[in-house]
């Protein structure tokens, strides 16, 4: 299928409105034909003819020719962009749609700055040419069809004589074409990494300022500007190669007109009359002529974008988004047996290797481990974001696979590492993942993560509107808000991963001592770095390289003497002594 195909899809609810569009340009093309002709029986009948009362008619006719072809190109120019705008409308929900089917390996691969370059840039390139490029080839080629058949009824020697330059035109029109190609899909990605480069520099704009890094930041942005603009400097080279020889062949045709053309008339082949006609049509040829570097210009942006576009429609996430019921809520017993996962760009590392467990309803399973040791990859696998690619992960006794997605992650709240809060009220930021709650639960578990203290503090309350990704809270603030919001949504398995890092020891207490009532009928997953995170934790697992090398509860753990208890020995500084003591 090719993008002109592909493309009909979205324009084609609008083909009602196309087809009266193209009766418009059809009654223009008619409409066109005849002021040039009765310009020509002017200058026959009512100049050299002396039939003055035929004047004020012929006026007339051609003043109102003129206002009538005046409305009907306005209205078939905005019937046009209209289907334009609905179309990039239709494509645009259509891409957003898709960015959220796809999962996790698809957003690890791909720059935000790209996909925003998708969004926008691109699709304004589709809009450009169906609502744009469309009407002036249609409208060149009927021009040019119904000037060769009028001019050649006027006069075929003269006609083929014009006729015989539309070769090399042609000839100079593929040429461009096909080196304007690359140049677009050059312009694009240059587009596209310059887009993401700013995106990154304002999404870390603190960093920047912190490190005093403005001026690198600077000349980072100079080289991506640099090459944009040489990329659009090469495709205006091609333009500057070409153009010119289309708009000299197109600018030939008049100096063949009046040269030939007055040639004919002084032979008595031809009527000054139909001379001044013929020369009224020439347009009709002239015009498509000079257009089409325009427009090929404009098509290959068309087929720069749609190959973006398509390639992330046309991606097919490793995880489908099926919406099949579910009969009953997920009770919430969790199993890994024998779990293994590498991604799927690097299938010789294994980031989790042979991982085996199990929790019950009520149980809290602690994960500890250095970065990278694979804890928030085990915990992803729970929800499904990945899917293992050995052994299987079981929920209720059966495999995850088997849930419908979408319900499956109804009943799994997750507060990830990565705290990231919406620029919208706390509120509504609070009941993200159950919009109908009651304000009061709302309140009740803001408290629980020891957040509606401070929350209270501020000038609106809960109606506080937050900035961009939370700017303006610590980030203690925003997990604890985050941490809210996971217990709103009062999921049947609760994953904490790293929640309360950036708290205090007093408040990580407090929310630790709540999370211990609210956690009693769900199966929680807490990864931390802090042994009293997870030191009353049911099952405790220690990871290392990908594999769990310790687990069981605090007691078990300390008395095997390994790789837990070296960690307990670092954080809390006891003696073996009093460690004995203390278990």
């Amino acid at each position: 299928m090719n993008n002109y195909q592909w493309i009909w899809r979205f324009v084609a609810p609008n083909k009602k409105r196309l087809l009266v569009a193209l009766i418009f340009i059809l009654i223009n093309a008619g409409l066109i034909l005849v002021n040039p002709y009765l310009a020509g029986v002017l200058i026959d009948q009512v100049i050299q003819g002396g039939k003055v009362e035929l004047l004020i008619p012929i006026l007339l006719i051609m003043i109102g020719v003129t206002l009538v072809r005046t409305v009907v190109r306005y209205l078939y120019q905005i019937l046009f962009e209209r289907t334009g705008q609905n179309t990039v409308f239709d494509l645009r929900q259509t891409m957003y749609k898709k960015l959220q089917e796809l999962d996790f390996d698809f957003f690890n691969h791909t720059r935000v700055g790209d996909i925003m370059a998708r969004m926008t840039g691109d699709t304004d390139a589709i809009r450009h040419f169906v609502s744009w490029v469309d009407y002036n080839v249609i409208e060149c080629v009927t021009w040019f069809i119904c000037a060769v058949v009028v001019m050649s009824w006027i006069s075929w020697p003269l006609m083929l004589a014009l006729v015989a330059v539309t070769p090399l035109i042609f000839i100079f029109t593929m040429l461009m074409s096909k080196q304007a190609r690359p140049r677009f899909l050059e312009i694009r990605n240059s587009f596209a990494r310059l887009n993401s480069m700013v995106e990154e520099n304002i999404g870390g704009n603190r960093v920047v300022k912190a490190f005093t890094r403005e001026a690198f930041e600077i000349d980072k942005f100079n080289e991506h500007n640099e090459d944009f603009k040489q990329k659009n400097m090469e495709s205006a080279a091609v333009s500057r190669k070409y153009l010119p020889w289309l708009d000299g062949f197109a600018s030939s045709l008049a100096v063949i007109v009046i040269v030939f053309g007055g040639y004919l008339v002084i032979d008595g082949s031809m009527t000054l009359g139909d001379l001044v006609a013929f020369n009224g049509y020439l347009w009709m040829l002239n015009q498509p002529m000079r257009m089409s570097g325009w427009l090929i210009n404009d098509v290959q942006r068309f087929n720069a974008a749609c190959v973006k576009i398509r390639q992330m429609l046309g991606t097919a996430p490793q995880i489908l988004l099926e919406d099949r019921p579910m009969e009953k809520r997920i009770h919430g017993d969790v199993e890994f047996k024998n779990v293994g996962f590498h991604f799927s760009d690097d299938p010789t590392h294994m980031v989790l290797e042979n991982i085996s467990f199990s929790a019950k309803v009520g149980e809290t399973v602690g994960i500890l481990g250095e970065t990278g040791s694979g804890k928030t990859t085990l915990v992803n696998l729970i929800a499904r974001f990945y899917d293992p690619t050995a052994g299987d992960v079981l929920i209720d006794g059966k495999s995850a696979k088997e849930y419908p997605i979408r319900k499956l992650r109804e009943n799994i709240a997750m507060v990830m590492q990565d705290v990231f809060l919406f620029s919208d009220s706390i509120s509504d930021n609070i009941a993200f993942g159950n919009p109908v709650v009651d304000p009061t639960f709302i309140q009740q578990m803001a408290s629980a993560a020891d957040a509606d203290a401070f929350i209270s503090r501020m000038p609106e309350g809960y109606a506080t509107i937050v900035g961009e990704r939370g700017v303006g809270l610590s980030g203690g603030q925003k997990q604890r808000i985050s941490l809210a919001r996971a217990l709103v949504k009062d999921p049947s398995i609760l994953i904490l991963d790293d929640t309360t890092s950036a708290v205090d020891m007093e408040t990580e207490t407090k929310i630790q001592k709540e999370l211990t009532t609210l956690t009693q009928q769900k199966t929680t997953f807490i990864i931390a770095h802090r042994i009293s995170s997870v030191r009353d934790a049911n099952l405790i697992l220690m990871m290392e390289k990908g594999r769990v090398v310790e687990q069981g509860s605090h007691q078990e753990l300390v008395a095997l003497k390994g790789k837990y208890y070296e960690v307990y020995q670092k954080q809390l500084g006891l003696s073996g002594g009093v460690e004995n003591g203390a278990e």
